[in-house]
């Protein structure tokens, strides 16, 4: 039997998460999925497996992040096509065929974005496509980001980058690009990955005949020092590895001297010592430990912990 998609998602803790998604895709058989469960607490892949015994669940000992989670799913993928989704989003519509006539309607498509609204309220719109990262501050913005859907993003685009709750990509251009980049553990490794896409000469698309409702960040949390340590390492990381892209000594100046001095006294007056210690951690492992060059695989993640850990979800400083 051909497979034409493998949908991949990753539960880290999530169960009731994980097991909405599931329940909101209707199993066909030309599709599997594969939950890949990052050594989360209570025996959650066990209670995945017996809950849905169409469902592959792959169990790491160890959290490996975003990306290797990721990377351990495609090894097991039997997929044309692969379909990368956050474990804290739900179809209402299952409409991936859309994405895949998008795919199909250009070999120089390499990744298929739906149009993202949020799980909560009126369900506005988090993603319909991106704006490029100033080669500077390293930041864009999501196109439509907390507006109300009135169908004003309702045209399919090309985007300079995917998102990573959801992107459907071709298993072919995976083995030519490679895989998801694991130095970074979480956050900013879409980013990155899609710059190795456009490199490797595919594009990126926006469909928004499919749409997928997140109820965001439910697994790190909106102001956690999790959050802070790997948006604030992982931001000069990109920089450091994508030198073309960006203009490397105005970036650093600004993300140190501006953006880290900022959050710093933010978080001193604020009496948020905890966030204050995940910002100096965060420089202190990205200017002592990072290595913008090393294999960005599984082999690089003790180098990434040098000195900073997690344990029960929680990041130890």
């Amino acid at each position: 039997m051909n497979i034409e998609v493998s949908i991949v998602t990753i539960n880290y803790n999530g169960l009731d998460d994980t097991c909405a998604l599931i329940e909101s895709i209707p199993f066909n058989d030309n599709m599997e999925v594969i939950v890949v469960d990052n050594a989360s607490q209570n025996q959650e892949a066990q209670t995945i497996a017996k809950r849905f015994p169409k469902v592959k669940v792959i169990q790491s000992d160890i959290n490996l992040g975003f990306a290797g989670g990721n990377n351990l799913g495609i090894q097991l993928a039997q997929g044309k096509y692969l379909l990368f989704i956050n474990n804290d989003t739900i179809f209402k519509d299952f409409n991936i065929n859309a994405l895949i006539s998008r795919m199909e309607s250009s070999q120089e498509i390499g990744i298929v974005c739906p149009k993202i609204r949020f799980a909560w309220g009126t369900n506005p719109i988090q993603f319909a496509g991106y704006t490029p990262l100033s080669k500077i501050s390293v930041r864009n913005r999501a196109i439509g980001f907390n507006e109300e859907d009135h169908g004003q993003y309702d045209t399919p685009h090309p985007s300079p980058y995917a998102h990573g709750a959801a992107m459907l990509i071709r298993k072919d251009a995976i083995e030519e690009v490679g895989i998801m980049p694991e130095c970074y553990f979480l956050y900013y490794e879409e980013l990155d990955w899609s710059m190795m896409f456009t490199r490797a000469g595919y594009q990126i698309w926006y469909e928004p005949k499919c749409t997928i409702y997140h109820k965001e960040s439910q697994a790190t949390g909106q102001n956690s020092p999790l959050r802070t340590y790997f948006i604030t390492r992982n931001r000069l990381l990109l920089v450091k590895r994508n030198p073309k892209e960006f203009i490397r000594p105005l970036a650093y100046l600004y993300l140190f001297c501006i953006v880290a001095l900022r959050d710093i006294l933010k978080y001193t007056f604020s009496f948020r010592f905890d966030l204050l210690k995940a910002t100096l951690r965060a420089l202190k492992d990205f200017i002592l430990y990072v290595q913008p060059n090393a294999a960005c695989t599984r082999s690089a993640l003790p180098l990434i912990r040098a000195s900073a850990s997690l344990k029960n979800g929680k990041l130890e400083l």
